[in-house]
């Protein structure tokens, strides 16, 4: 199952555009801060899309895809970078897992002393 990644962008564009017209101040403001979080400082532009594109994996965010993988392109990263990219959005895709079992059994745990009547588990 492959997507058309380019037409997606495209599509999300003119859907993204009646958004905005339809509260422009609001989009007005995040494009601001698009511009601000993007803007090159003690990281350039070129790893701070890599930085987006690999959150947009990690939050399951396709339209983010979409954008961040042309954005990318457009700031002349290598498919090296963005397969490197990838391997930290795996990783923070697996880590926040590990971390929310691992607080998902303390309160199964906790849930479980409690309608034993207070009794320690064990």
């Amino acid at each position: 199952m492959h997507k058309d990644w380019p037409a997606m962008a495209a599509e999300l564009s003119g859907a993204i555009k009646e958004v905005r017209l339809g509260s422009p101040e609001v989009t007005k403001a995040f494009s601001a801060m698009a511009r601000a979080a993007t803007e090159a400082g003690a990281l350039d532009t070129k790893t701070k899309e890599l930085m987006a594109l690999a959150i947009s994996v990690a939050i399951r965010c396709d339209g983010c895809v979409a954008f961040h993988a042309q954005a990318a392109v457009k700031q002349g990263a290598s498919r090296e970078e963005v397969m490197e990219a990838m391997g930290m959005a795996l990783y923070m895709g697996a880590g926040p897992s590990l971390m929310y079992a691992a607080q998902a059994v303390e309160a199964f745990d906790q849930f479980q002393v409690q309608a034993d009547g207070g009794a320690a588990a064990g």
